[in-house]
Formats: C-alpha cells, sequence, structure tokens
C-alpha cells in the first residue's frame, strides 16, 4: 500500500539518540554503514542497531515510461523521532537522509521475545535520483517487517541479505546487529544468529561465484581454481494480465560486469521471480534473482514509415547487490535501445548468442532468446521472426 503523504511524526517521549556512519572504500556506490543508539532520559540505551540497508524503486517518467532509482543512506542521516517508546507508544527507530527520505521501524514484545513490527518509508521524487518523475513530492509506503521473533536481552545478528517489497519499492537490509528493549542500558553479550546465516556459507573467490550459487553448510567449499562459465540455464518467464498471459519471454542470461576484474554471473531461472506490467504501447519485465540481481527490460510499440506497429527493446536496468563479496550495489541503465525488433503480433527469436550493451562495463549476453511482449493470443507465442544475424 502506498500513498502521498509526509513524513507522519511519531509521538514519542523526548529521548537522544548517538548516530554513527561508517564510510566503506571506493566503488559504484560508496558503501554507508548506519549505527544509531537510541537513548532514554537517564542516559540508558534502549535500542542499538546497526545496518546496511538500500531502496530500489521503480516510477514513472513525463513520458509514460518506468525508470529505476537506487538510494542508500548518506553522510547526512538525521535521527528524529527515535524513541523508546512509552505504555502507550512503540520503541521506534527512525533515520532520515538525502533530499527528504525517510524510514523507520517499531518494535513489539512478548514476555519472551522481541521483533520488528511495521516498516515505514518514505521517499521524495523531487529528488535529482528521479529524473523526469511524472509525480513530485513525498511518498510514503508502509509494509510489516518479516524479522523473526528474537529472544529478549539477545542480539540479533544477520549478514545475509534480505529484502521486501511493497508496492514499486524493493527494500534490502543486510549485516545487521540489533538489539531491541535492551535491559538496564547494557546491550547483550548473547548473539541470536539468523537462519540464513547458518545454513549458508558465502562462495570464497570470484571465480566460482560466476559458476555456482551459494553453497550450504554442508557442501564442499569452493576451490581457488578458476572455471570457465557454463552456458545459463534457459529460463521460461511470463506475466499475467488477469487469468491471461500478455508477455513471454525465453532465454538464457549471462551478465558480463567488468570492473577490477572481469565478472561473469549466470542468472538462474530456478531461483528468479518473476514481474513487470504490460501495456498496448509499453511493457516491462522484471527478473530478480535471489534478490542480489535484478533485470528490469522494457519494451516499446512504435510506427514504421510504412503505416505497420513494430516492438523493439527500449530500455534496461540492472541492479545488482553484492555480485563480488564485500561489493557495493550497482545500479547501471540503458534508456536509447533499439534492438530485438520485429512486427507487432509477431515474436521476436535469435537461438545465436546477442550482447546487449548496458554501459562500457556492463553487458547481458542472451542466449535462445524468443520474446513477446505485446498481443499475446491463447498464453502462446505467435509465429516467430528469427533473426540469424
Amino acid at each position: 500500500m502506498a500513498t502521498r503523504s509526509p513524513w507522519p511524526r511519531p509521538l514519542s517521549l523526548p529521548c537522544c539518540c548517538l548516530l554513527l556512519l561508517a564510510l566503506g572504500g571506493p566503488g559504484f556506490f560508496q558503501s554507508h554503514a548506519v549505527e544509531v543508539d537510541v537513548k532514554d532520559l537517564s542516559n540508558n540505551t534502549c535500542i542499538h542497531a546497526k545496518w546496511m540497508m538500500s531502496f530500489l524503486i521503480k516510477y514513472e517518467t513525463n513520458s509514460s515510461e518506468y525508470k529505476n532509482a537506487t538510494l542508500m543512506p548518506s553522510t547526512n542521516v538525521t535521527h528524529d523521532g527515535s524513541t523508546c517508546g512509552n505504555n502507550t507508544h512503540a520503541p521506534l527507530l527512525a533515520i532520515q537522509f538525502g533530499a527528504g527520505h525517510s524510514w523507520s521501524i517499531n518494535f513489539t514484545k512478548t514476555n519472551e521475545t522481541y521483533q520488528g513490527n511495521i516498516i515505514s518509508f518514505t521517499y521524495n521524487t523531487n529528488d535529482a535520483v528521479f529524473k523526469d518523475a511524472k509525480t513530485k513530492g513525498p511518498i510514503t509506503v508502509v509494509v510489516k517487517d518479516n524479522m523473526h521473533p528474537v529472544q529478549l536481552n539477545t542480539v540479533y545478528k544477520c549478514h545475509h541479505r534480505d529484502s521486501i517489497e511493497v508496492a514499486n519499492v524493493s527494500l534490502f537490509f543486510w549485516d545487521v546487529t540489533l538489539q531491541a528493549f535492551v535491559q538496564n542500558g547494557t546491550v547483550s553479550k548473547n548473539d541470536s544468529v539468523c537462519e540464513a546465516d547458518k545454513s549458508t556459507v558465502a562462495p570464497t573467490t570470484v571465480a566460482n561465484l560466476t559458476t555456482a550459487p551459494i553453497t550450504t553448510a554442508s557442501s564442499p567449499l569452493p576451490t581457488t581454481t578458476s572455471k570457465p562459465v557454463e552456458k545459463p540455464l534457459i529460463g521460461n518467464y511470463s506475466i499475467k494480465d488477469g487469468d491471461k498471459i500478455c508477455l513471454l519471454a525465453t532465454m538464457g542470461l549471462q551478465l558480463n560486469v567488468s570492473q577490477e576484474k572481469p565478472v561473469l554471473i549466470n542468472i538462474n531461472p530456478k531461483t528468479t521471480n518473476v514481474s513487470g506490467s504490460c501495456g498496448n504501447t509499453s511493457a516491462t519485465l522484471r527478473l530478480n534473482d535471489s534478490n542480489r540481481r535484478l533485470i528490469d527490460f522494457t519494451f516499446a510499440v512504435k510506427n514504421t514509415s510504412t503505416n505497420t506497429q513494430r516492438f523493439y527493446l527500449k530500455e534496461v536496468n540492472i541492479t545488482l547487490i553484492s555480485f563480488i563479496n564485500g561489493s557495493e550495489p550497482l545500479n547501471a541503465g540503458n534508456s536509447n535501445l533499439s534492438i530485438w525488433d520485429t512486427f507487432l503480433g509477431s515474436s521476436y527469436m535469435c537461438q545465436k548468442e546477442q550482447t546487449v550493451l548496458v554501459t562500457e562495463d556492463l553487458q547481458i549476453h542472451t542466449f535462445d532468446l524468443r520474446i513477446q511482449p505485446f498481443k499475446v493470443q491463447n498464453n502462446r507465442y505467435s509465429k516467430a521472426v528469427e533473426n540469424h544475424g
């Protein structure tokens, strides 16, 4: 649920709050860990939190196209409204950052456990990152937190990247250290590790990150021997409008990231969620692989000089969350494409490997491609126009 409203000022007891920012190393985005200690009037800590977070927001432009914007807390973070709570108001952890953006979470407890309850996020499309946004001003989304109950007087820790999606916003959290309802003002020395950290071991080499999924604790650790990256699995993706399929896509996807070292990343269709939108002249296919790799394909319809209509791939946006162990999120896009072009009412096919240039440092390799973003009939592909080039 999303509503347009200003940041709600919570009712709370007066309190003070210590906020620290740990700045990371160089990267596509500067990495910022936020550390907050919320204190009561006696200067006792009641909430201790340190975490990393980012936001991926899809917004509409004045030309009725959709683009992605990425937000991360920066050095001008404030903490107005954070409170230890009282008998009528729950403890609240709140931060404000950037050009009018805000995030908060409140907490509940039982006799034995505590957990996050409601997350509220306000983003301001007047910020320059929302280029040519159709709607201007603050927009608030509210969602229930998916945090599991944690034993009281223990510190919740989770390095695993988790995400929550609400409306057109994806919230990402990782490297979380948290204790709410701190007893006697002293942060506990007892840890409660999230299940995701218990069950997975991150790959230790860049080479094997591109060839294998996250390994379980019982699996052998990756070796340091580089392996050639295999051809990606072919995925079948579809979007429905009501009970009818309105977009079909079949392809294998491989990302080629060139920064300090070239990295090839295969998209795994078995761990990829599909979403998107269909329209008469614009359609979007969003692929989300394990909350770490998000790819948006935007298609459009054009009229030719012979008064025939054709569709084509117009734009690609990619967000990579920690594509190399410890790396900062990478967000890149190309809105000036004109490929996968064919007649409206047919499907486009190319069985050979193709390369889509997103930026100089990021390309998409496609394999066994077939796509139909418009006029799908009877939930099946129409006759294909094949590209043999």
